[in-house]
């Protein structure tokens, strides 16, 4: 949250909040009235809930609740999906998948489970909403971000954007300190990763045939080696996000089926962040720590040693310390965190998103639709039905 990226088309906090008010107005939305933010995803896919009339209808609150997160994983399985194109189990581009197999010799096969795990998430909440009568989420529309050149990517229009990131590393700390972030506490990044891809941009600036040694001995495999050091914080950075969305969705279902539906996928979030938590740091322990961006100057330090070190930066430490949770007058608790709407919340998780430059150069129509949908999923309660 703390980065932002340099872009004309990516829209800032006020921009969005302007745009939000001159298109939905007030509560209108959030009541069901037609408009154009509710209308902008292709098929109707943010149509108004139909009232709740019995009990195999949705609430409109519930509904709210799985529109945003079957868009939610809609964007994650595109990005999950340049990820396994060039890196995963049947990728094409071998120098990428030598360099994140330096972080771990099972990065190819988790990345393509990861992928299907998406994939499966992002069509169930679709069907489901079908099968209660509700529309599904439909963001056909907006793939139109381009894909990297390098081999192995296919050459498609993407909803996201991974070619230029500001990762933020933050969870990182967070999870080896004992403070909540739901009780206003912060943290520094780990590393600093700022507008750099992390998947390969082109075979000329990292040829795909190159061997990946470890420790990189020139530039072309230094620069691809940070591409991919960069993409396992990434994915770490994601599916932390993920795992908070879930926890703070859950708290606002009224069907008992809904909650069930949102804890258990929730549940797979949280086991992928445990998952790419053990292999981020590995990039940022010896032999690999060191490896630093010849065209970006970004560097992956090794954090088990001065400056660094120590309990907040140990890179075999993936449990997360006990921390505050609900009181301070409470025993410190091992939780997921944080999981409040203001830094996990459905609108929290779009915002937080958009500044790391996943969505850079998304159409303003897009980040309209987006946040109509993170609005409603926001204002819903739970209720007894």
């Amino acid at each position: 949250m703390e980065s932002t990226p340099s872009t004309e088309s990516t829209p800032g906090p006020a921009e969005l909040e302007s745009h939000w008010n001159k298109v939905v107005g007030r509560r209108g939305f959030l009541m069901g009235v037609g408009t154009a933010g509710a209308t902008a995803l292709a098929g109707g896919a943010l149509g108004t809930a139909a009232a709740f009339a019995d009990s195999g209808r949705l609430s409109r609150g519930d509904a709210a609740i799985l529109r945003f997160l079957a868009a939610a994983e809609l964007l994650e399985t595109d990005l999950w999906e340049q990820y396994e194109e060039l890196g995963g189990v049947n990728g094409g581009n071998p120098a990428y998948i030598a360099a994140l197999e330096n972080l771990d010799g099972d990065m190819p096969q988790y990345i393509s489970d990861n992928t299907d795990d998406e994939r499966s998430h992002a069509a169930f909440l679709n069907a489901y909403l079908r099968s209660k009568g509700e529309e599904p989420v439909n963001l056909d529309e907006f793939r139109t971000l381009p894909s990297s050149k390098a081999t192995g990517a296919k050459q498609i229009g993407r909803l996201t954007n991974l070619l230029k990131l500001n990762v933020d590393t933050s969870w990182y700390t967070r999870y080896r300190s004992t403070q909540n972030p739901d009780f206003g506490a912060t943290f520094p990044q780990a590393v600093n990763i700022k507008a750099e891809p992390a998947i390969p941009l082109n075979d000329s600036d990292t040829p795909p045939g190159m061997s990946q040694p470890v420790p990189p001995t020139n530039a072309k495999q230094r620069r691809m080696q940070a591409i991919a050091n960069t993409a396992g914080f990434h994915f770490a950075m994601i599916e932390q996000g993920g795992s908070s969305l879930y926890t703070t969705m859950s708290l606002k279902a009224s069907s008992l089926e809904v909650l069930r539906i949102v804890v258990s996928i929730g549940g797979t979030e949280v086991n992928h962040f445990a998952v790419w938590h053990d292999k981020a740091g590995n990039a940022v322990a010896q032999p690999l720590a060191g490896v630093k961006d010849p065209e970006t100057g970004v560097t992956f330090p090794d954090l088990n040693s001065p400056p660094f070190g120590g309990e907040r930066f140990q890179t075999n430490l993936i449990m997360p310390e006990p921390a505050d949770f609900i009181s301070k007058a409470l025993p410190q608790c091992s939780v997921i965190r944080p999981s409040l709407d203001k830094n996990a919340g459905a609108m929290a998780a779009a915002t937080f998103l958009t500044s790391t430059g996943l969505f850079a150069g998304q159409s303003q129509k897009f980040f309209r639709a987006l946040h109509a949908l993170a609005r409603a999923a926001d204002s819903a309660h739970r209720g007894m039905h």
